[in-house]
């Protein structure tokens, strides 16, 4: 992406994609000239999210070279002091509508018909698709764009692309302009490929189809979506390993100079699973703010789903026995409700309901760093997979970088569901957080729908999830294994997880070569094994994408154990690591150098063995320029996007946003007038979950009778019928009945068919046809799925 003018456009585009299971390595060449008379100041930015490691950037200009190099920390951080037009990137960072991680490097002036050439190469893990696809995207923005005459407009040359059936351009044109292709390998076999844009029948170069190509003929229909490729491979997918041999050149006993193997696990979850006793530890984190003009239910006017009490109220009702919960509010400090979680009981249900109203309001600031942090620091419970859901509104008070650090250092141990407000000016940092924890991110327009939006997503976190994950590994004798990132505790359905494992020692015969890994999980009370089996003897890779990624996670690892500045040889071991393979650290940073072609050397970006002495950079011949890896704060919010440049989203509206033309007061005038022409009124929609109980059932009270608008207390249909049976059948009722009105019911409607269906007699013929005679309406026996 430049961040320049349009005048300065995409000559030409030339892509090298090599994809193994689930890790791209790219090598890219883009062209860009200045088509203006006038000399344009250019900016290249790259999104580089948490799962991307840049590893070479380079740009030529006329005679001049640019390009970046790795530096120690603390020698990059002298070097930017002496950089002039480093307040280009700090502008940058404050003032660009765009937000997130990305690599950033000043170009500098671009004259007029000169062309910058810029050579870019990163790896990526990719995202895995439902149906087991590996997800691949290339942005739009880095397609030669389409030529347009000043005649016609866009939309007409559109029409005539429909007519004609074929674009502006021709195919010999774009094939100058665009050079795009893909490798594809697996041990699986590659099976087919599906992509969003015109491209030559697959080719299979093994016999045994484990190595394919295929190229783009055009990027005619890529101006306005990325380009996403879909990779499929044979067979099921629930256990994959990528294995990449030693660097020749490196020294055995190094991570470089021995084996790195790359797991990608997704569990075969099924849809339905028998007993599957929920378990879970569920957190709910409330913006004090967000309490500003919310009263208790009972009093509330309006619909009753606009107050975050009631929020909290349908979520606590729907939760199943045996999980745990804490309820937390933040403002300028937190407080919870309970010192840690508490199992879900009817006692402890009914006193986090109570103290729901002693949630206060608070304008102030919004440590939410320093509750997570609070909450990271609090040990998981065996077999409850931690779920975070957040509500909030404002201004958070600490660096979004900071927040997003702490976030992705417990990625694997949580996953966060979070509802910002559309006037939260961090939206973007909440949808960040939810794609880096796996969960979902859902703006509330208004606080209207606040409770029906959390609810389905409280839908989603008690779906079936794998847990008690282990793997258990056969290697040859005198070869062992060291986890560089360990299995997860729990995968979420639908979600994979990337391991590295770093295999070292002397194998005792050189003949045995290979392996084996067994992945055992459990699903409710199932349990599952899958062993999978790999050659430790691979074709070579020089480029080495495995060992980069597992020295990334590797690196991270070391600065989370906190070491201490006087520990120097691992502080030494950690930077030269970082070096040796281009990895950008916690230990290291870029460092932009211009320098004349003539004094260039031909050498990789990040060069394995760097000078001693920075002085070198100040000879008249190099010059620094502002080139960094940043964490932009743009002021406008992005949506979310299932892919891996949701980073750097150009700043829109969502459309249920546009068409939301009346203000929140208006909208619940309206709805409230709506209401009180409606049965039943909301009080007892929020009264009838109120009396729930927590195993999902209903006591039969005189309360329920007013709640139902029925007289059930003097109507129970005979002697033999328990009265919680009768109350808790003729409640299901109504909830069916005006399921319009509560439209976040299922979870407790399900409740109270599971408790239902665990009584001795039920009598269900003859409470239906009582209450439904009660209470006016007909409701098929199959709604309660017994």
């Amino acid at each position: 992406f430049f961040s320049s003018y349009p005048e300065v456009e995409l000559q030409t585009v030339t892509v090298n994609v090599t994809i193994q299971d689930f890790v791209a390595d790219v090598v890219s060449e883009l062209v860009c000239r200045n088509t203006q008379q006038v000399s344009k100041e250019t900016m290249f930015i790259f999104p580089v999210d948490s799962n991307t490691i840049v590893h070479t950037f380079h740009a030529t200009i006329g005679d001049s070279r640019i390009e970046a190099m790795l530096w120690e920390k603390e020698e990059a951080q002298k070097l930017y002091k002496a950089t002039s037009g480093m307040e280009n990137i700090r502008y940058l960072q404050d003032q660009w509508d765009l937000w997130g991680p990305v690599f950033a490097c000043f170009l500098g002036t671009l004259p007029p018909n000169e062309e910058a050439t810029i050579r870019l190469c990163y790896i990526q893990e990719l995202a895995l698709q439902p149906d087991g696809a590996a997800q691949f995207c290339w942005p739009h923005e880095l397609f030669p764009p389409k030529k347009y005459t000043s005649e016609w407009s866009r939309e007409e040359h559109i029409a005539l692309q429909h007519l004609s059936g074929r674009g502006w351009i021709s195919s010999e044109e774009m094939s100058e302009n665009l050079h795009f292709s893909i490798s594809l390998k697996s041990a699986r076999g590659v099976s087919h490929v599906v992509i969003n844009s015109s491209y030559t029948p697959l080719q299979y170069i093994a016999f045994d189809q484990t190595s394919a190509q295929v190229s783009l003929k055009s990027a005619l229909w890529m101006q306005s979506d990325d380009l996403n490729l879909l990779v499929y491979y044979k067979g099921p997918h629930i256990l994959t390993a990528v294995v990449e041999r030693r660097d020749s050149k490196a020294s055995p006993g190094s991570l470089l100079g021995d084996p790195v193997v790359m797991l990608t696990v997704m569990p075969n979850i099924p849809e339905v699973v028998p007993s599957p006793g929920h378990f879970g530890e569920f957190l709910f984190l409330m913006d004090c703010s967000l309490f500003q003009d919310a009263q208790l239910p009972h009093l509330s006017s309006a619909h009753p789903s606009i107050c975050p009490q009631n929020t909290l109220l349908f979520l606590l009702k729907s939760l199943p026995l045996g999980c745990y919960f804490n309820i937390y509010s933040f403002g300028a400090t937190f407080k919870s409700f309970y010192p840690q979680s508490v199992e879900y009981t009817q006692e402890n249900m009914d006193n986090a309901v109570g103290r729901i109203s002693s949630i206060c309001p608070d304008l102030g600031g919004c440590d939410l760093l320093g509750l997570l942090r609070c909450i990271y620091s609090t040990p998981l419970l065996h077999a409850h997979p931690r779920q975070l859901f957040i509500f909030t509104q404002r201004k958070i008070s600490s660096e979004e970088d900071t927040v997003m650090a702490e976030v992705y250092r417990y990625r694997d141990q949580h996953r966060c569901f979070c509802f910002p407000t559309n006037k939260c000016v961090n939206l973007h940092l909440f949808q960040a957080i939810a794609l880096e924890t796996k969960g979902e991110c859902v703006c509330i327009q208004s606080r209207m729908d606040m409770a029906s939006k959390a609810v389905k997503c409280l839908q989603q976190a008690l779906q079936p999830m794998a847990s008690g994950i282990s793997l258990h590994w056969d290697l040859p004798p005198g070869l062992e294994v060291s986890l560089i990132r360990k299995a997860p505790e729990v995968i979420f359905q639908g979600h994979q997880s990337f391991i590295y494992a770093w295999i070292h020692g002397q194998a005792q015969d050189e003949n045995l070569d290979e392996a084996a890994v067994t992945l055992q999980y459990h699903v409710g009370s199932q349990f599952f094994s899958n062993t999978l089996r790999f050659s430790l003897s691979p074709s070579s890779d020089d480029r080495l994408p495995v060992h980069r990624m597992a020295l990334m996670y590797l690196l991270w690892e070391r600065a989370w154990e906190g070491k201490s500045r006087e520990e120097k040889d691992t502080q030494q071991s950690a930077v030269k690591s970082s070096l040796s393979l281009g990895v950008p650290s916690p230990f290291t940073s870029i460092v932009g150098v211009q320098m004349k072609q003539r004094d260039t050397c031909s050498r990789v970006f990040f060069p394995n063995s760097l000078p001693l002495d920075s002085s070198m950079l100040f000879s008249p011949s190099c010059n620094l320029v502002p080139c960094q890896l940043l964490w932009l704060r743009g002021f406008r919010p992005a949506l979310f996007e299932s892919t891996k440049f949701w980073m750097v989203q150009k700043y829109q509206l969502c459309i249920e946003m546009l068409d939301h033309k009346a203000s929140d007061t208006e909208a619940v005038t309206q709805l409230s007038a709506y209401c009180k022409e409606q049965k039943p009124c909301p009080e007892e929609e929020v009264t009838v979950v109120a009396l729930q109980k927590a195993n999902g059932s209903w006591a039969l009270t005189t309360a329920l009778s007013s709640a139902l608008g029925a007289d059930v207390e003097g109507q129970r249909p005979s002697e033999e019928v328990q009265p919680a049976v009768w109350a808790t059948v003729s409640a299901l009722v109504w909830l069916h009945k005006y399921k319009w009105k509560v439209p976040w019911s299922e979870l407790l409607k399900a409740k109270a068919c599971r408790w239902l269906q665990d009584q001795t007699e039920v009598q269900l013929d003859e409470c239906l046809r009582a209450a439904n005679s009660l209470l006016g309406c007909f409701v098929e026996p199959t709604v309660f799925k017994m």
